[in-house]
């Protein structure tokens, strides 16, 4: 009989030191998050200390050039690092793709003065970044959001509420989209807004199915004032700043899904490998052997999308039509593998001593989140056929 056990990922690297760059990582796994994961997650507690120590050993400025802190590694390798870490706890592999959705406005639209004061402690002192664009009645629709930010001098006041912001009421600093000007798209502009900004609170965390660790809240900014000198970009370019940063973003949340459905995949193959029925592993049998197949295949299959659409972001060429299909096709597989490995193990697979009922709890959001999968599909469509007649 031959080992049916799961196999370690084979990942094609562009330079050693990328390939050093995973070991560390998984390294740092298999010590600080592996461990507890499940226990943690069962008891909703947020491992602020590993955003710390990855913050310490630079795993939270991967993607930015070294100037300010970053690491200076392409989108290719810094997807894989999220899909490690994804695989092992998605509260921790989401939650970088957060933050850096939240550092992106400021080293890409930012003045130097900005980044030189403001990007250091972002990207390596142990902050922890939101993005705030979602709203209680603008999710799918951004550009109608209503949040609105006056100009009084050179100070800026911001009233209103935004929703489902990843860890809101813990981040040290918060990248909010505000209404300066007249209605749609053209009328907003990105702030930096600190975390401990005076009129700024959070809801109580929303009670989720999944990913019961990261904290998901309301924000509400009640005159918080904010000099010009955090106002991100020009004013009216904060919608297309938000876009820009999603497509990024999305390729993060790709990477996420991926590396839940991996562990899926890993958990049912160790799971076949071990159970017997009829006298031998369920491994042998052609109806499971089949669904692992399956399963991995479209693993593979997503794997090769995002990395696709992160290479033509690391040579400069669009790719925000290919961002949306990854987003699409990733988090689509990820829920069919994770409920696909809750049915390999059977009963077990439903009970909470096993880890596959939480990643398909966790696979779940990942449709939702940062555009949903309906959504991706509009933009897909849109750079197929143009956009839509009215």
């Amino acid at each position: 009989m031959t080992d049916h056990g799961p196999q370690p990922v084979e990942r094609q690297l562009p330079t050693e030191e990328a390939r050093d760059l995973l070991a560390l990582v998984r390294d740092l796994v298999q010590r600080e998050i592996e461990p507890t994961a499940a226990e943690e997650e069962e008891a909703g507690r947020f491992p602020r200390e590993v955003f710390r120590l990855l913050s310490a050993s630079g795993l939270l400025a991967l993607p930015y050039t070294e100037e300010f802190g970053g690491g200076d590694q392409p989108y290719e390798v810094y997807l894989q690092v999220l899909e490690e870490l994804a695989a092992a706890r998605l509260t921790v592999g989401l939650g970088v793709s957060v933050h850096t959705l939240a550092c992106h406005a400021l080293a890409g639209y930012g003045t130097k003065e900005q980044q030189a004061e403001h990007l250091p402690a972002m990207l390596g002192g142990g902050l922890l970044g939101a993005y705030c664009l979602s709203e209680p009645s603008s999710g799918s629709d951004a550009a109608s959001l209503r949040t609105r930010a006056t100009r009084d001098g050179d100070t800026w006041t911001i009233e209103g509420t935004k929703a489902w912001i990843t860890h809101g009421g813990i981040a040290d600093f918060y990248t909010v989209l505000a209404r300066t000007g007249g209605e749609g798209a053209h009328g907003i502009t990105a702030f930096l807004v600190p975390g401990d900004a005076p009129g700024l609170s959070a809801a109580a965390p929303e009670r989720k199915m999944g990913m019961k660790g990261s904290p998901t809240a309301q924000l509400h900014l009640d005159g918080v004032r904010v000099p010009d000198a955090r106002r991100i970009g020009e004013e009216g370019q904060g919608f297309a700043i938000a876009l820009s940063a999603l497509d990024s973003g999305r390729l993060g949340i790709a990477a996420c899904a991926i590396g839940v459905a991996q562990a899926a995949l890993d958990e049912a193959l160790a799971f076949a490998a071990g159970r017997r029925q009829f006298g031998r592993p369920i491994a042998d049998f052609q109806g499971l052997r089949f669904m692992l197949a399956d399963m991995a295949t479209q693993i593979e299959a997503g794997r090769a999308l995002y990395l696709a659409a992160a290479r033509l972001r690391d040579a400069g060429l669009p790719f925000s039509k290919e961002a949306a299909m990854a987003k699409l096709f990733c988090t689509d597989a990820a829920m069919r593998v994770t409920v696909d490995a809750v049915q390999l193990l059977g009963g077990y697979g439903y009970t909470a001593d096993f880890p596959a009922e939480r990643y398909m709890r966790e696979a779940k959001v990942l449709q939702i989140v940062e555009g949903t999968n309906q959504i991706q599909r509009m933009v897909i469509a849109r750079h197929l056929a143009g956009p839509e007649s009215r």
